[in-house]
């Protein structure tokens, strides 16, 4: 199908930024957000954009958004999602953080407790937590990724395995209908399952736009955390799987917005 020049605007902000929302798109192009949701259905039916929780994001299947992107992505979702994780943290826990902006928040979120070991393979964790005395924080070695921070590789792998700990903070790039969690890099996969496999609970972070998206390799399944924290999970087979599983799911935000056919 032909699409208007403010829909061609729209693909070409969505390529860029990964994520446009209806509320920001209607003030850039000072129309109502009915409108804008009109032109988010034609470009969703279009399967040229996939529908997220008022707005709409760019089909990745084997690359993942730029960071900086990523980290202005669901920006109060996560941060809300932080707090939620570190309120299940205890003082004098030991815990993994893998790579990922929701992580970090979560990591922010963590500068108040005390006497915590904080092992992670995020160069951006480290170098926030670093500087509080009352949190260890070791970081593991292997190779440095430039696009983002993280820390990848056998060497990674091998550095995490010397560890239990009491928990681990994971986040992933996409969550499949069928509980698969999916990534883009093999080598931070590897990374993902050394964590989840050495940790006595799991806690996956993980906003609702990844539900909408897709990656090329599996981590594991939703079955293997103990609590999943969204902002809202709009999935009822997720949530089935979720039940049968025992795994708990916290919602910070489950009145999310949707857009609308019209």
């Amino acid at each position: 199908m032909m699409f208007s020049a403010r829909q061609a605007e729209i693909m070409a902000l969505a390529k860029e930024q990964g994520r446009v929302l209806v509320d920001e798109l209607a003030a850039r192009f000072a129309v109502t957000p009915q409108t804008i949701r009109k032109d988010l259905n034609d470009l969703c039916d279009a399967r040229a954009l996939n529908r997220i929780h008022g707005g709409a994001v760019f089909p990745s299947g084997n690359e993942n958004v730029k960071y900086e992107a990523r980290r202005s992505m669901a920006a109060t979702e996560k941060q809300a999602i932080g707090r939620a994780a570190a309120d299940l943290i205890p003082d004098n826990s030991s815990l993994f953080i893998n790579i990922g902006t929701t992580t970090e928040a979560v990591g922010d979120a963590l500068v108040d407790h005390k006497e915590l070991m904080v092992i992670t393979n995020n160069i951006n964790v480290a170098n926030h937590l670093r500087v509080f005395p009352s949190i260890e924080v070791v970081i593991a070695g292997g190779v440095v990724r430039g696009s983002d921070g993280g820390i990848v590789g056998e060497a990674a792998v091998d550095f995490i395995r010397q560890f239990k700990v009491d928990f681990a903070v994971i986040g992933v790039s996409a969550i499949d209908e069928d509980g698969a969690l999916l990534d883009f890099d093999f080598r931070e996969v590897k990374v993902a399952q050394a964590i989840i496999a050495n940790a006595r609970h799991v806690i996956l972070v993980s906003d609702a736009s990844k539900f909408e998206r897709t990656a090329p390799v599996r981590i594991g399944h939703i079955s293997q955390v103990q609590t999943f924290i969204t902002d809202n999970c709009p999935s009822d087979s997720i949530r089935a799987i979720c039940a049968e599983q025992d795994v708990r799911i916290i919602e910070t935000a489950p009145e999310s917005d949707h857009i609308s056919a019209e």
